[in-house]
C-alpha cells in the first residue's frame, strides 16, 4: 500500500530558512518575498502558487539573481547560479522583488530555486532510509522526562514491545488532528505523546530489537473503526458507519490521499482459514473451537496504523497471497499489493463491514478503508487492528517496516 510519499526532513523548511536569511541580509526597501511552487512558465513570466495567499505573476528583471539550492541547504553561500530557462513547473522558489499595487504581480530581483527533481531524489533517499531504519507501533507509555516511549507492535502472532529513546537532538513532530498530510505536522515534544498514539521512528535498533535510539519521531492520534455501512454518497466521497463497539454513527469522508481497498472474496477466505488454523485452541474463531465470532467481537480499541509506505514484508514460505507458512497472514504484504479504489469502485452497500483508520477530526477523514473483511473479522475479531498495522499512508509520512523483527 504505497502511500503517502512526500516526506523530506529538512527539505521544504529550507526555503523559509533561506528566506529569513535573505530578509536579514537585504538592505533594500520595499522588497516583497513569496515562497511557493511554479504553476506555469510562459517565456520570462512565471505563475507562482504561494504557500499562502493568491497566485502571483512573476517577471524576472534583466539583472535578477537566479540561484539553485539543494534540498535541506540553509545557506545561500552554497547556492549555484542558473538561468531562467532552467526553471520548470513544480520547482519550489523563493522570489524577492517589487510587488504591484494590486498585489497580483511581482518584478523579481532574486529567485532562489529548489528543483523538483532534486526534491524527488531527496525524498526517495529519505523514504529508503525510513524503510531501512524505521519502526512503528502503538504507544503504551511515555516517560517524557527520561526521553523514553514504550511502543507495542500488536499482531496476530503476539505483541512485541520496544523502548524508543529520544535525545536532545531527536526531531519530534506530531500530526494535526484533522489532517493526514505530513506537511501539516508540527514540531512537538514527547510531552504531547499519549498512550494509544501511533508512533513512527527512524534511527538505530539494538541487536536484540528491544531498544531503539531515535533520530526522528512522528506521532499522531488515529482512531481505528470496525463498523457496518449505513449509507454512502460516492459523489461526495462520504459514508456513514455504525461503530460496532459504541453503536454510534460516524461520518467519514474520503480524499485523494485516502487509501481505499477491497479484499477479494477468495483472498479473504484464505486469510480467514489461515487465521483459524494459527489461533490458539479455545480462542473464538480458532480451529476446533465452538462457533465463530462476528465482527461485533472487535476489541474496539482506538488503535492506530503501523508503518507508512514501503514497509511490506515478503510473504515468504511460498504461500502467496500474503500467507506465511506456519504463521499468521502477512497483512502488510497483501495490502501493499492491492489496487487502490474509489468509493464508487467499492460499491458499498448498507450493512457491509468495513475497517477504517481515520483522523481524529470531525468528520473523520479516512486514511485507510478496507472492505470485503467480513470473513477475516469472523475468524479473528482482532484482525482488524493487525490489518491497520499495514503501511501507514498519511500523504507524506515516512516509510518503514512496522513490526519488523
Amino acid at each position: 500500500m504505497a502511500i503517502l510519499l512526500v516526506l523530506v526532513v529538512g527539505t521544504l523548511p529550507a526555503i523559509p530558512v533561506v528566506a529569513a536569511q535573505a530578509q536579514s541580509a537585504s538592505a533594500q526597501s520595499g522588497i516583497t518575498r513569496r515562497i511557493g511552487a511554479i504553476k506555469a512558465i510562459n517565456g520570462g513570466t512565471i505563475t507562482l502558487t504561494p504557500d499562502s495567499g493568491p497566485e502571483v505573476t512573476v517577471t524576472a528583471q534583466p539583472n535578477a539573481r537566479i540561484v539553485r539550492i539543494a534540498p535541506g541547504e540553509k545557506d545561500l553561500k552554497n547556492a549555484t547560479p542558473i538561468a531562467l530557462s532552467d526553471l520548470q513547473v513544480g520547482d519550489r522558489v523563493l522570489v524577492g522583488g517589487k510587488l504591484s499595487d494590486d498585489s497580483t504581480s511581482l518584478a523579481a530581483s532574486s529567485i532562489v530555486v529548489m528543483k523538483a527533481s532534486d526534491v524527488e531524489a531527496r525524498q526517495q533517499q529519505t523514504r529508503q532510509d525510513w524503510q531501512k531504519r524505521g519502526m512503528g507501533g502503538l504507544v503504551e507509555s511515555v516517560d517524557a522526562a527520561g526521553g523514553t516511549v514504550t511502543v507495542s507492535i500488536p499482531s496476530l502472532a503476539g505483541k512485541k514491545t520496544i523502548a524508543v529513546h529520544a535525545s536532545a537532538t531527536t526531531v519530534v513532530r506530531r500530526y494535526a488532528p484533522d489532517s493526514i498530510k505530513f506537511e501539516d505536522a508540527k514540531p512537538s515534544t514527547l510531552k504531547e505523546v499519549q498512550p494509544g498514539d501511533q508512533l513512527r521512528a527512524r534511527g538505530e535498533r539494538s541487536a536484540d530489537g528491544a531498544q531503539f535510539t531515535a533520530e526522528e519521531i512522528v506521532t499522531g492520534t488515529f482512531p481505528y473503526i470496525v463498523g457496518t455501512v449505513k449509507s454512502v454518497d460516492a459523489s461526495a466521497g462520504t459514508l456513514s458507519v455504525q461503530d460496532i463497539l459504541s453503536k454510534k454513527t460516524l461520518e467519514v469522508k474520503t480524499t485523494a490521499d485516502s487509501q481505499l481497498h477491497k479484499i477479494p472474496a477468495e483472498m479473504a477466505q484464505r486469510f480467514a482459514a489461515r487465521l483459524k488454523g494459527t489461533m490458539p485452541a479455545g480462542m473464538a474463531g480458532a480451529a476446533g473451537s465452538s462457533g465463530s465470532s462476528a465482527p461485533s467481537g472487535s476489541n474496539g480499541q482506538s488503535s492506530q496504523a503501523g508503518a507508512p509506505s514501503g514497509g511490506a514484508a515478503s510473504s515468504g514460505g511460498g504461500m502467496g497471497g500474503g500467507m506465511r507458512a506456519g504463521g499468521p497472514p502477512d497483512f502488510q504484504s497483501i495490502l501493499s499489493h492491492l489496487p487502490s479504489s474509489t468509493l464508487a469502485d467499492l460499491q458499498l452497500q448498507k450493512g457491509d463491514a468495513v475497517v477504517i483508520l481515520a483522523t481524529a477530526g470531525t468528520p473523520s477523514t479516512a486514511i485507510t478503508l478496507l472492505s470485503g473483511v467480513e470473513p477475516i473479522l469472523q475468524a479473528a475479531p482482532n484482525a482488524g487492528q493487525a490489518m491497520m498495522l499495514a503501511p501507514w499512508n498519511l500523504g507524506g509520512a515516512p516509510g518503514g517496516d512496522a513490526g519488523s523483527q
